[in-house]
């Protein structure tokens, strides 16, 4: 009998299992270090791959180490990955102001109250 295909992995598993390896290792990593942190059968070419994506993304850092970059995120977490790309997204739309109304007037009540909370507080310091 012919062997089945194995099934693609959801879009972006690869990227956040890398970016987990990178968060808990709280140091710089070679693809190689990724390599051996990352469950699986990933060949370093394809780690060497989703890193130097990542790089162009903004989401990870890079500084020589030897012959070989090593990667270090440029977020701190999830919540501070999701930031990232909303920013990314409203940066592609020329108008501003319409996908951020737009933004605000999808979120729920809670939503809405915990922005304004926020921005409360916010300008609160700045002019402090």
């Amino acid at each position: 009998m012919p062997e089945l295909p194995t099934p693609r992995r959801p879009s972006g598993e690869l990227e956040a299992a890398v970016l987990a390896a990178l968060w808990a290792a709280g140091r710089p990593l070679t693809p190689q270090d990724v390599q051996q942190a990352v469950a699986g059968d990933l060949a370093r070419t394809t780690v060497a791959t989703i890193l130097g994506r990542l790089h162009e993304k903004g989401t990870v850092l890079r500084a020589r180490m030897g012959r070989a970059y090593a990667y270090t995120p440029a977020v701190q977490d999830t919540a501070g990955l999701a930031a990232r790309r909303m920013r990314s997204e409203l940066d592609r739309e020329p108008d501003r102001s319409t996908v951020l109304a737009r933004f605000v007037s999808d979120l729920s009540a809670d939503d809405e109250r915990l922005l304004r909370h926020l921005l409360t507080d916010s300008s609160g310091e700045e002019s402090a």
